[in-house]
């Protein structure tokens, strides 16, 4: 069975075999990983980084399906429902692991569903406007915001988003009343933006950075406790009055539940090394993604922190969804 495979393909078995742990796994078929947004979103950006270099360690084809819809649920549940092979895994995300089990009365996926694989990296949350809004800045907005509450709408990537719990962090934050637009995806959503048809969007940095050049949009502040390298010019929400404001999506992998603890082993070794190429290292540092894996265990305990901390932003602005 292991002829003619390279050994650098077989980073799950030789460990495995020298230590005389539970039987170790090697792929035998490509890999499914589902993306439970649609395509042009960090979601969707960190993935296909991933499952390139991936697909080099393990000897299989890693491929990157998006399954947009009901906030992430359509792809949670798909997931939840394959079989515990190893052969499906979703890119877990704040929305779906951290904002829907507080925003929906029935959700249809449980944390029962999945296998934690590990943490990979976080990417600090980005506030636009289309550049048809008269507000250059943070203040500017916000007081355009309470001269006409209800007047101004941001889009996001969809219900219980990154971007959507963002701006709603935002508007609680500011005490600002902005109509919120859900889209299937960032993609649609920035192309709206880039239109004109919504005032605002919060987002990672990869959906903005590469429209700046084009003047349709203008950023007017991030996240981030610090100021993000790539755009240095972009202050944060902290330092332009709201002291403590911290918004960040992250993304970390997960099987269905009852996954074979060598499986996921497995996954997650060969994502732990993909983080660690020259590659993906610099396509994430562009696109002011932070590395920041962690393991099972410690992945599962930061769920649950992170869904303590959303489920007070999603009370606070009221969005529970029956």
């Amino acid at each position: 069975m292991l002829t003619g495979i390279a050994s650098t393909a077989l980073p799950c078995l030789l460990p495995a075999i020298a230590s005389a742990q539970p039987a170790p796994w090697q792929p035998e078929r490509p890999i499914r990983l589902v993306v439970p947004y649609g395509p042009g979103g960090s979601s969707d950006v960190i993935a296909r980084l991933l499952a390139t270099e991936m697909s080099k360690t393990l000897g299989q084809s890693v491929f990157v399906d998006n399954k947009g819809g009901a906030s992430g649920q359509v792809a949670m549940q798909e997931v939840a429902r394959a079989a515990p092979d190893g052969y499906t895994i979703v890119m877990g995300h704040v929305g779906t692991l951290a904002v829907n089990p507080a925003m929906f009365e029935k959700l249809a996926y449980s944390d029962k569903d999945f296998e934690p694989i590990g943490l990979l990296a976080k990417v600090p949350m980005v506030f636009a406007v289309s550049a048809k809004v008269p507000a250059r800045n943070l203040k500017e907005f916000i007081a355009l915001a309470k001269a006409h509450p209800g007047r101004l709408s941001y889009g996001s990537a969809g219900n219980g988003s990154a971007g959507h719990l963002a701006f709603e962090m935002l508007k609680v934050a500011a005490g600002i009343d902005v109509v919120h637009v859900p889209y299937k995806g960032t993609g649609a959503q920035l192309n709206d933006l880039l239109a004109g048809n919504t005032d605002a969007a919060s987002a990672g940095p990869p959906g903005f950075i590469q429209h700046l050049k084009g003047g349709r949009i203008r950023l007017i502040g991030s996240g981030s406790p610090q100021r993000l390298d790539v755009l240095p010019e972009v202050p944060t929400v902290a330092e332009q009055g709201y002291t403590g404001f911290d918004s960040s999506q992250w993304f970390g992998l997960l099987a269905p539940a009852h996954t074979p603890g060598p499986v996921t082993a497995c996954i997650q070794d060969a994502a732990e090394k993909a983080l660690q190429t020259p590659a993906v290292q610099e396509r994430l540092k562009a696109d002011a993604t932070v590395v920041a894996p962690l393991k099972a265990a410690q992945f599962a305990a930061f769920i649950k922190s992170e869904r303590e901390r959303w489920g007070v932003v999603v009370r606070q602005a009221k969005l529970k969804v029956e």
